[in-house]
């Protein structure tokens, strides 16, 4: 199964050297949405028995919503009196409110889904295995539990990018005899072909497709972590670049409590761009240098990059940042930012004759400064032919103005 592309504002193209690709149909304005999309799937990132403080520590424990990915209140082992609701079955998943619990149980918390993940929570061998594999055994479950309830996902889920690497099927020969074993709890439909195959080719999907839904924001927490983990079909196509074009942005924790689509994401453009020209998402903080971005995609999505970017920072020493080398390039880029905006609309890049940093203005720009978050600065969406004045950081929420005058953030929920 293939998919069309998601708008009028992007095509699907194969690009060389690249694969598929999402590539601007019409020329794109600075903080246009070119593409919200919902996942098929999600699941959480946390280990299978989550970490509960007993009612006489001090301390509390946060959790998330085991539907929509919410963050719950605070809460202590035993503590009845919490807001939250627990599943009537297992007990242990909790769940933000009534109405999502009953939309779990038709979903995403399904009878198999309860069953099984309350199996692998007593398989000792499964809990000795480090979070990676806790975290493919919550993917296995809910992929399966997806060709349950909706084929025409599942087959979606199969259509993405991947194929089976010695990685995925040294980890499916480990996984797949666990998930076996718990197809006793529920009829899977003979013709999705469960196999030791399909697990190994699940496993690929997951690790070259899914997007990670980060825990908030903390300015005291320099090392975020993910919640869950989500198959978004379109956002997949988008490629990475080291210096993006467009950025996400999604809304967990902000958007109202009755609103079903919480964790779909907005796609915005960070600058103009011309028609046919790809568009790319930063697979990670924009902030990271060359060998550690180098190492994670290699380790990651299976490439190395040679962007333009790439090709400066590679003849950088270990220990140059794109912070201290934006700083030199500072009075530089003041000086010569018109010439900058017009290099994004005739397909140049920012300072193109600035051999040592090239790139330094986007930095400047486009990264947000707030301490300990290294979020993408977008601009929000234009009013008709009108661009805005405001950007907005895609992982704290700040707002800046363009003048570089920071705005109070609680105009974001006005």
């Amino acid at each position: 199964m293939s998919l069309a592309a998601p708008s009028s504002l992007l095509k699907v193209e194969e690009i060389q050297g690249r694969g598929r690709g999402m590539v601007a149909s019409q020329p794109l304005k600075a903080g246009q949405i070119v593409l919200k999309d919902s996942p098929i799937l999600l699941y959480s990132a946390l280990p299978l028995i989550r970490q509960s403080l007993s009612a006489s520590s001090s301390a509390s424990t946060s959790c998330f919503c085991d539907h929509c990915f919410r963050t719950l209140p605070p809460f202590l082992l035993g503590d009845s009196s919490s807001s939250t609701v627990l599943c009537p079955n297992c007990r242990y998943h909790r769940f933000c409110s009534s109405s999502c619990l009953s939309k779990a149980s038709n979903s995403s918390h399904s009878s198999w889904v309860c069953q099984a993940l309350s199996s692998l929570r007593s398989n000792s061998l499964l809990l000795e295995q480090p979070l990676e594999r806790q975290v493919q055994a919550n993917f296995l479950i809910a992929a399966y539990n997806l060709a349950n309830i909706s084929p025409s996902d599942f087959q979606i889920l199969l259509s993405l990018q991947g194929s089976p690497d010695d990685t995925t099927i040294a980890a499916s020969k480990f996984l797949h005899p666990l998930i076996s074993s718990l197809c006793s709890l529920s009829i899977i439909s003979p013709q999705n072909g469960f196999s030791l195959e399909l697990t190994s080719l699940l496993l690929v999907k997951d690790k070259l497709n899914a997007f990670g839904i980060m825990q908030p924001f903390s300015a005291d927490d320099d090392q975020r972590s993910v919640r869950a983990y989500g198959i978004y079909p379109y956002a997949s196509f988008f490629n990475h670049d080291c210096l993006p074009n467009a950025c996400r942005f999604d809304y967990v924790d902000i958007n109202p409590h009755e609103d079903s689509h919480n964790t779909d994401f907005i796609i915005r453009m960070i600058h103009d761009v011309p028609q046919g020209r790809e568009i790319c998402l930063s697979y990670f903080p924009v902030n990271e240098n060359y060998s550690s971005r180098q190492k994670r995609l290699i380790d990651d999505y299976g490439f190395s990059c040679n962007c333009d970017r790439c090709n400066v920072e590679s003849n950088w020493s270990d220990n140059d940042s794109v912070e201290d080398n934006a700083e030199d390039e500072e009075e530089v880029m003041d000086e010569d930012q018109s010439e900058t905006m017009e290099a994004s609309d005739t397909d140049k890049h920012a300072l193109e004759d600035n051999n040592d940093f090239p790139h330094a203005y986007f930095f400047l720009k486009y990264m947000c400064d707030r301490t300990n978050c290294w979020g993408t600065l977008a601009p929000l969406p234009p009013e008709g032919d009108t661009p805005s004045n405001f950007m907005e950081c895609n992982v704290c929420g700040k707002l800046k103005s363009d003048d570089t005058f920071d705005v109070d953030e609680g105009l974001m929920e006005d």
